[in-house]
This record gives structure tokens, sequence and C-alpha cells, in this order.
């Protein structure tokens, strides 16, 4: 696979979670399982969204994770299995651009067989 290729097919997930402890379980278990290449976390988000006719406010922590293309689909369904939310936001982002060795780096860790 060339560096140009892993470039158009790599992903990054944006993931929102209630908790630090949340988010370093799913990030965890998703790079253990091979899913993702590797999982960033930033704590102190504050969101403001509209949930059930409600104005609501809260804390949340952002889950960065950087996966092939081809794997985030079963990303999602694991992250969702994993997360406490009745609807968790899960994004992809697609990656067209960057230091192509890195994302060599992220199609060779992120090589879970998809079924």
């Amino acid at each position: 696979m060339s560096a140009e290729n892993d470039i158009e097919t790599a992903s990054l997930v944006y993931v929102t979670c209630g908790s630090l402890d949340q988010a370093r379980q799913i990030g965890r278990a998703v790079v253990e399982a091979r899913l993702a290449a590797c999982a960033n976390i930033l704590d102190g988000m504050k969101s403001i969204y509209r949930w059930e006719g409600c104005v609501e406010e809260g804390a949340e922590v952002v889950l960065l994770l950087k996966t092939r293309a081809s794997l985030v689909d079963a990303l999602t369904e694991r992250v969702t299995a994993l997360h406490s939310f009745d609807l968790p936001c899960v994004v992809e982002i697609p990656l067209k651009g960057g230091n192509a060795e890195y994302f060599a780096w992220i199609a060779g860790e992120a090589s879970a067989e998809v079924r």
C-alpha cells in the first residue's frame, strides 16, 4: 500500500463521552482491539445542545480516534456498544493530507479483521 493510498483511507473519529473514565475505557478498548491506532482524550469540553425539547448544558470529554476508513463502521459499532449515552456522538472526519509516514503508521496499527 502506498503512502498516498494510506492518506486517502485514514479517518479521524470524533466521539464525546460523559466522563474521563469512560473516554479512557472506550479508547483503550478500541486500540487494544486494533480498531484504532490511537486515542486522544481532551478533557474539559463544555457542551450546549437540545435534548428531548430542552436546551441542556454540561461537561463532556472529547475522544479522538485515528483509524482506517474501512474500520469506521466496526469502530462505530464498538464505541456505541461501550458508550453510556442513549445517542452517542460518533462522527467520521476523513483525513486527506499530512505526514505520509504517520498515515502509514495508522494503517499498520489499525488492522483489525472486519467480519
